[in-house]
């Protein structure tokens, strides 16, 4: 069985985790910075741009295909599902730039927004089914 919506969203996902880890290694190589951030802003925040996506991406991944293979509402799924890639592409971006500032915020918030539904849909879904 294919589950369509967490396939491509898999895929969306590993695309944008590539693209973060390409703009951490270019600063990396940039500033011949070996380990860590080597004291350099934008290094930190390009690590912590990338490791933020890692943090979050698994258990988005997970609720989805819980939900998805549980047949849950497929227009909708695609609806948060792409949600929450604009807010993860949202969120390095603003991490680059002065803070306090709406990408960053609203990628962060938008996030953790996403993950609270599917959590509470996948919560409530083994209940709701009848057996």
């Amino acid at each position: 069985m294919v589950l369509p919506i967490t396939t491509t969203m898999a895929g969306a996902a590993t695309i944008l985790n590539l693209w973060l880890a390409v703009r951490a290694a270019q600063v990396r190589v940039q500033g011949k910075i070996m380990i860590g951030d080597g004291g350099n802003p934008k290094m930190l925040a390009r690590s912590r741009a990338h490791g933020n996506f890692t943090e979050y991406t698994p258990f988005f991944l997970i609720l989805l295909f819980l939900i998805e293979y549980a047949r849950g509402p497929e227009s909708w799924l695609w609806g948060i599902s792409v949600l929450f890639i604009l807010a993860r592409i949202a969120h390095p971006l603003g991490l680059e730039r002065p803070a306090p500032n709406r990408l960053r915020a609203g990628g962060i918030l938008v996030t953790w927004l996403i993950l609270l539904i599917l959590a509470g849909y996948a919560l409530y879904l083994p209940y709701a089914m009848p057996r």
